[in-house]
């Protein structure tokens, strides 16, 4: 049985065809974009699941930017004082700001109101969950080395601007919770030596809680950090985009070179379905688990402070330092200066966004290595560097929960102060065990790489020598594992230049070069050597002379080692 189109519908297809065609001639005649398409269309990405976190990060920046637009329809960025005479009935005849009550009614009259403010807080967490682990994936592999330092700094500013954002979101309800972060702010800010006081006028609008924070707060939330995290995102993915995407090491892969899939069609379309994914999550997370019931904390009042409650997790740590500081304080020409706020609320955070943004050139400092680096390094592989981000984790994460101290005080039914002190002696003493523990894990792995590279995987089978030896027979590793765990190069540790020259004459530089040599010592001294030539061939000898007292068999191979040799 066939089929005909109608003569009118096949003619007015012939002609949109045609009319696309002149459109598409027209451009490409005067831009030649036909070639730059054809480019970058097939520009190809390397595959594999921790370059998905970036991706996260996107696509709940954009169902961030959706449910935004969404809220601003309702949300009135006033501190106007009224009479709440909304839905919500137990808040009937309340005096509040315009801002808390618009929220109100966000959550109780406006259909989708509530599911779109879950989205909206749910999404920002996302957001900045995925930039972090982000970002500590690029740390722990070295994909911050050359040519991708500036890619590191605008990654870096994003996730600043992201918690930013967060905060200045999470204020606008002007509830009780998001009151008191403010005044921990402020805290802050007057701690400040001289100008302290000045900035707190200004922000505010006057004293304290003034009558201009939330409009203030407003406009930067959804136009001036958006606006930047958008340009900045642009710029990330412009430098991704010209420099070739870092990828593992493995077979067929080097510097010269990406393995992977082209952008389109099939990057685009596993990047568009897992797009669906992200925003399915999220979703079900905004349907099912409540966040930030504002209806339970009232309007704010300046004279109440709420307990039990903490911040948002990326900024509980910066609450868990105020927590945990001692009650210092000093005074210089008649200033008080109280350290207790100023060095966790501002020295703390300056010092910890300024060594990360330095980081990679500290490192090209103490390797030396100023060479372009395309394959990413494997955790184990760096100990040291490995072992700083480990125990930069766990200082945080000590410092996250002592944002909590009064929770884990009751939970646990002991004295906050108790709490408080073991947190203490932990932000001290945590930090350089896991930095400890984390080297010998990567130095032990280390090793047993090295030995199923020379001498195989265990098999379990058992070989009785003629003397009546028991030894286990071990199986060569696919050769495509076996280069996957050598395809890195072996660490050399600097020594310091000589003291003087042949002439005697002092060398200016030798104290520089001992510091770094110093520093060499502490990055690579314990690293394992990977195989060498000479080894390897030794040890293949060696397996041949006995391969004979195994009975002639051959190991056999799964098939995940043949996919994967077909795959590379």
């Amino acid at each position: 049985m066939s089929s005909t189109t109608p003569p009118d519908v096949s003619a007015s297809r012939n002609t949109a065809i045609r009319g696309a065609g002149k459109v598409v001639g027209f451009v490409d005649e005067r831009i030649t974009s036909s070639n730059w398409l054809k480019r970058n269309l097939r520009k190809i990405f390397p595959d594999h699941w921790s370059f998905l976190l970036g991706e996260i990060a996107l696509f709940s920046l954009i169902l961030i930017i959706l449910s935004g637009v969404f809220l601003t329809f309702w949300f009135k960025p006033s501190m106007a004082h009224i009479t709440y005479e909304g839905a919500y009935v137990p808040m009937r005849g309340i005096a509040m700001s315009e801002a808390y009550a618009s929220t109100l009614e966000l959550s109780f009259e406006v259909r989708g109101g509530l599911l779109m403010r879950q989205v909206h807080h749910w999404s920002t967490l996302v957001f900045i969950a995925a930039m972090s682990a982000h970002m500590l994936r690029v740390f722990f592999t070295g994909a911050f080395r050359k040519p991708r330092e500036l890619n590191w700094l605008v990654g870096l500013t994003l996730l600043v601007l992201g918690v930013a954002n967060g905060f200045t979101g999470y204020s606008l309800p002007d509830d009780l919770l998001s009151g008191t972060g403010l005044r921990i702010i402020e805290g802050g800010i007057l701690a400040i030596p001289v100008v302290g006081t000045y900035l707190s006028y200004f922000i505010f609008g006057g004293e304290y809680p003034g009558e201009d924070i939330i409009t203030r707060l407003y406009a930067i939330h959804i136009l001036l950090v958006p606006g930047l995290i958008v340009a900045l995102v642009t710029v990330h993915l412009m430098i991704l985009w010209y420099q070739k995407h870092t990828q593992w090491p493995g077979s067929g892969k080097s510097e010269k070179n990406v393995v992977g899939y082209p952008f389109f069609p099939i990057y685009m379309t596993k990047a568009g379905g897992f797009m669906f994914i992200v925003f399915g999550f999220i979703l079900l997370m905004s349907a099912t688990v409540q966040i930030n019931p504002v209806w339970l904390y009232g309007p704010y009042d300046p004279s109440q402070v709420t307990a039990g409650v903490q911040p948002d997790w990326y900024i509980g740590f910066l609450d868990g330092g105020l927590r945990l500081m001692p009650p210092w304080e000093i005074s210089i020409f008649g200033y008080n200066i109280p350290l207790s706020v100023l060095i966790p609320a501002m020295i703390l955070p300056g010092v910890i966004l300024t060594l990360l943004a330095v980081y990679p050139w500290i490192e090209q400092k103490v390797t030396g290595d100023k060479r372009e680096h395309h394959i990413l390094d494997r955790p184990r592989n760096m100990p040291v560097r490995t072992s700083l981000g480990v125990a930069f984790i766990v200082f945080y994460i000590v410092l996250w929960i002592a944002g909590g101290n009064d929770f884990f005080a009751t939970v646990l039914e002991i004295p906050v102060n108790w709490v408080s002190r073991f947190l203490q002696f932990s932000l001290i003493l945590m930090p350089p065990i896991a930095f400890w523990i984390t080297k010998r894990i990567c130095l032990g792995l280390q090793r047993r790489e090295r030995e199923k590279v020379l001498h195989g995987r265990e098999s379990g089978m058992i070989v009785v020598s003629p003397e009546g030896e028991f030894t286990e027979r071990h199986e060569p590793l696919d050769p495509h594992e076996a280069y996957e765990l050598v395809a890195h190069e072996r660490p050399v540790v600097r020594e310091p230049e000589p003291a003087t020259d042949p002439n005697g004459v002092p060398n200016p530089n030798y104290k520089k070069s001992l510091r770094r040599a110093r520093l060499s010592h502490f990055y690579f001294a314990d690293v394992i050597d990977k195989p060498t030539r000479d080894e390897l061939e030794r040890v293949h000898h060696h397996h041949e002379e006995i391969a004979p007292s195994s009975n002639g068999e051959t190991p056999q191979h799964g098939a995940s080692d043949d996919q994967g040799g077909q795959h590379h």
